[in-house]
């Protein structure tokens, strides 16, 4: 079926789904977004948008929008927990340079205008029950309403009602690992910098939101005892100073201003082996969610959306043409989960002489061949979706 001729159903209003909906209205699709709550907003915090997701926005003609809201990163540090930084990666010498701090809720904000001003509906208050395989697929909400489309879009998250349709249920495992997220207001605009702060068994991340006036802090600690996985348990705030008290004056400057925090367990869980099906396809965390250790939850999200869109447009809305869309995303969304999953150890590193020798490599690359340090993700910040889907 061809693109213009189509009616999709996209199931969630987040950043993967919202950014799809804007992708294939502006193809000339039908689409319709249904969201559970009662309006669009984002509680969270800050996220990183680095080069390879801000190709997606510009290319849906929101990068304007996105400058205009986000802070431009010019450099990340990382640095010991007490003694200083041991490596600055210059983020300026990155062509192209599009690196950026931005809030979430304004970047939700941003897509759910997109979305509309493409043509979009969004239609709030809809829980959905179940999601159905056909031609057409059917979408099934809690108060018993039914939607039919042509392709349903799951871009729902880590509790897609779409996954276990595609899937074997997999029970996610426990990473030993907890999050605190929290931002806070500073009296002077912050440094155009993400500072990493590592640790034995922990590390804090600390940068700029808002034009400078905010920062965001995400600070990670090895715990044997669970946490749940949602994103809205709050914390007190003084049980996160007291597991980073050993931090240097710089990390308790930015944690003492904390006066409310959210706490969540990281858990690991498996990329889905199957994305598609008779009439649907899931895209971002729904179809493969990933760890925090990269920054690339929302990057590979606007990626995802980007080539599902691409590629009906080319193919129209049939199985060759979905299977092709997980073809081409799944090797780079194993490889970018993968790389995070390492970054963890590594900020992590408890023993002593490890530790140092780490950092002094670090110390060295980084004074001997600073560009080869950033050069190493190339694979990732300069992969462009919007020529190469």
């Amino acid at each position: 079926m061809n693109i213009t001729a189509s009616k999709i159903c996209v199931i969630g209003a987040g950043i993967a789904g919202l950014s799809v909906a804007r992708a294939l209205a502006l193809r000339g699709a039908k689409v319709t977004v249904l969201e559970q709550a009662d309006a669009i907003r984002e509680v969270g915090a800050g996220l990183q948008i680095s080069p390879n997701g801000y190709v997606v926005l510009k290319a849906l003609g929101l990068g304007r929008a996105l400058a205009e809201q986000s802070v431009m990163a010019d450099a990340v540090s990382l640095r010991d927990y007490q003694k200083g930084e041991v490596l600055r990666l210059d983020l300026t010498r990155q062509v192209p340079r599009h690196y950026h701090f931005v809030h979430r809720a304004d970047l939700i904000e941003t897509l759910a205008e997109g979305a509309r001003a493409a043509g979009v509906k969004v239609r709030l208050l809809q829980k959905i029950e179940s999601v159905t395989q056909g031609a057409p697929a059917q979408v099934t909400t809690a108060s018993g309403a039914t939607f039919e489309a042509d392709l349903v879009i799951g871009a729902d998250g880590l509790h897609s009602k779409m996954r276990p349709v595609l899937n074997e249920t997999a029970k996610p495992f426990f990473t030993r690992q907890v999050a605190w997220r929290a931002v806070v207001p500073v009296e002077q605009k912050a440094e155009r910098v993400a500072r990493l702060f590592m640790a034995p068994h922990r590390h804090l991340v600390v940068y700029p939101l808002r034009d400078g006036k905010f920062l965001n802090v995400v600070a990670i600690q090895e715990r044997a005892a669970w946490v749940e996985e949602g994103w809205n348990v709050k914390d007190d705030p003084d049980s996160l100073r007291a597991a980073f008290g050993d931090f240097g004056a710089e990390a308790q400057d930015v944690l003492r201003r904390i006066d409310e925090v959210h706490i969540w367990g990281l858990f690991r869980h498996p990329v889905a082996k199957t994305w598609v099906g008779k009439g649907m396809a899931m895209l971002g965390d729904a179809a493969h969610p990933t760890l925090p250790f990269l920054a690339q939850g929302a990057n590979l999200a606007l990626e995802d959306a980007w080539v599902l869109a691409d590629t009906i447009e080319e193919l129209g809305i049939n199985p060759p043409a979905l299977d092709a869309y997980q073809a081409k995303r799944r090797p780079r969304v194993c490889r970018a989960i993968k790389a995070a999953n390492a970054n963890a150890w590594k900020y992590h590193l408890s023993f002593g002489p490890i530790r140092w020798a780490a950092q002094m490599a670090l110390r060295t690359g980084g004074r001997l061949a600073p560009q080869s340090m950033l050069q190493q993700f190339d694979w990732l910040y300069e992969h462009d979706v919007t020529r190469h889907s």
